[in-house]
């Protein structure tokens, strides 16, 4: 999303609160302000030492702000006090026990009482979406969906002071120049005059508003939509669905077109075709004889492009996705994400469930059972990169490899059976 590649992994553990934003649930009140007295090593590999104290960290990062511009009273009232949030550093060294399953991720994200409150959010904002959709050519029902996963519609800020966290994660070196920038644009922010830095509130990462803009992100794309002089994603509707909408226009969002469908596969269609690195037209696929899921053919789209996703396997339901797929993807990388959108989308606009429900008893993998997957793989000279527990691109294709070695479908999904499978090549 916003938060690009840094944040697919804090969804997928952000989804089990309220809201689907890496929002932490710790306040800024009672942290300590030292630095910690040992590594958090239950919660991940220990880390050098920082190289200076906090004190001394702060005032380099005033000394820079004020070279950059920045007012003296802006630099002193959000770095006078600041605090090492203890909390943000054990959610960002937090690895996930498991990767999630299809069924599992949109049974949290995209639940029916989440379809239901978007159709009413969606009628109460029609005014206002209206406007916004008439500016920047992005669908409403497509804000909405983003509104939804991201803060259930602004219910779900976070409570952590901006500053503190990036300042904290700045602090602490893991990815000490990712987010020393992002402290600086949060910086850049609060002297402009668009909030106060006791007000910037949001995630243990930094991102904040109702659409959980990283500061960059914010600096680059977002709007005042209600004319108050100020941008407040925090307070102002207005402001955080039409900067999402100008967000996504400038991603290159394509007005008019679907982000997917689900579809219907040929049975003697080779799976080694599918995956989200493999577009091919839609002309293409429907000569494959790829159908919509109710067995109608796909729209006409001449020149457009899609690539086959089968997110639960073979015996799941089957996407292709498009080129506004792709932008949702540079909002948030994760695959399961920009399903979870555009299905929300669809379904705030009346659209039915999925024809193809996800398989039942798919269950989700651990994190070392993927580890395991990877390195099996690897031994076997179907590169899937290097193990990091993680079901990613590269891991996919070498699962097809695997699987069409064995004559099987090669669908790329990564369950039990395949664990099976791969003990049993290799005498497991």
């Amino acid at each position: 999303m916003t938060r690009a590649y840094l944040f697919s992994l804090a969804l997928a553990g952000a989804l089990l609160a309220q809201g689907c934003a890496p929002t932490g649930g710790a306040s800024a009140a009672g942290v300590s302000t030292a630095p910690l007295a040992k590594p958090l090593a239950s919660q991940g590999p220990a880390l050098p030492a920082p190289t200076q104290s906090w004190p001394s960290f702060l005032a380099d990062i005033k000394a820079e702000a004020l070279a950059a511009g920045m007012s003296r009273n802006t630099v002193d009232s959000a770095l006078d006090g600041a605090q090492i949030q203890d909390r943000a550093l054990i959610l960002d060294r937090k690895q996930p026990e498991f990767n999630k399953t299809l069924g599992a991720y949109f049974e949290i994200a995209v639940p029916e009482s989440r379809i239901a409150k978007a159709k009413e959010m969606l009628a109460a904002n029609a005014t206002l979406l209206d406007r916004i959709e008439r500016t920047y050519a992005v669908p409403r029902a497509t804000l909405v969906a983003f509104w939804g996963l991201e803060t259930n519609f602004g219910t779900n800020l976070g409570d952590f002071r901006i500053i503190d966290t990036l300042a904290t994660l700045a602090y602490e070196g893991r990815r000490g120049a990712f987010f020393r920038k992002e402290l600086m644009e949060a910086l850049r922010i609060i002297d402009a005059g668009h909030v106060s830095a006791n007000d910037m509130i949001g995630s243990w990462a930094g991102a904040m508003g109702q659409t959980q803009f990283m500061p960059s992100t914010f600096l680059a794309h977002a709007v005042d939509f209600d004319g108050d002089g100020r941008i407040s994603p925090w307070g102002s509707t207005a402001d955080a669905l039409a900067s999402g909408a100008k967000y996504l226009a400038d991603l290159g969002w394509k007005h008019g077109e679907p982000w997917g469908h689900e579809v219907r596969l040929p049975k003697n269609l080779d799976l080694t075709m599918t995956g989200v690195d493999a577009q091919r037209s839609l002309d293409e696929w429907s000569a494959l004889g790829v159908r919509l899921a109710d067995g109608r053919p796909l729209p006409p789209a001449p020149g457009a492009m899609g690539a086959i996703l089968l997110p639960a396997g073979h015996e799941g339901p089957a996407f292709l996705v498009r080129d506004n797929y792709f932008v949702i993807l540079h909002w948030n990388r994760s695959l399961l994400y920009a399903l979870a959108v555009g299905y929300l989308a669809d379904r705030v606009m009346g659209a039915p469930g999925l024809v193809t429900p996800p398989p039942v008893g798919d269950r989700p993998l651990r994190v070392s059972e993927v580890m395991e997957i990877q390195e099996t793989l690897n031994r076997l000279g179907h590169d899937a990169g290097t193990p990091d527990g993680l079901v990613g691109a590269q891991t996919r294709t070498a699962i097809r490899r695997f699987q069409a070695s064995q004559g099987q479908p090669a669908d790329g999904h990564a369950d039990v059976e395949l664990i099976r499978d791969l003990r049993a090549h290799v005498g497991g």
